[in-house]
């Protein structure tokens, strides 16, 4: 199945065998002190600068009946003057048709907000606010 949207990554997780918890790390975007004035002015336009995890959270694919329910809730929760500009999508996989636990989430979330720290997308799905992927490159 292909990613179109992050509604696409729902069904697939809950198509999966076994039960799934999805990892979600939002990150915002700032401008680095040592910035040139071509990258100042690239992000006064809303283009560039570097991610910076803000919040992350971990739901079974149950818990959410969709992206707009996921964005509403993260709204909620953004730091004053810092909104998110993306969300980093994750899967972990449960076992004997139990879904991982939020415990067991908790470090392979700090992983994705260390990964995202030094650029390091990897696996990661990148979703935009309208639950759009995201290519770098």
């Amino acid at each position: 199945m292909q990613i179109q949207h992050f509604d696409d990554l729902l069904r697939a997780a809950r198509a999966q065998p076994e039960p799934q918890r999805l990892l979600m790390v939002f990150v915002g975007t700032e401008l680095p002190g040592d910035a040139s004035p071509e990258q100042r002015a690239r992000f006064a336009q809303g283009e560039g600068g570097a991610l910076v995890p803000l919040m992350c959270v971990d739901k079974t694919p149950e818990e959410l009946d969709s992206f707009a329910t996921l964005a509403r809730e993260a709204q909620q929760f953004e730091p004053p003057h810092q909104p998110w500009r993306l969300v980093f999508a994750a899967a972990l996989a449960g076992r004997g048709g139990q879904a991982p636990s939020s415990t067991d989430a908790e470090q392979p979330l700090q992983h994705m907000v260390e990964s995202i720290k030094a650029g390091q997308f990897g696996p990661l799905l990148p979703f935009d606010r309208q639950g759009e992927p995201v290519h770098f490159g």
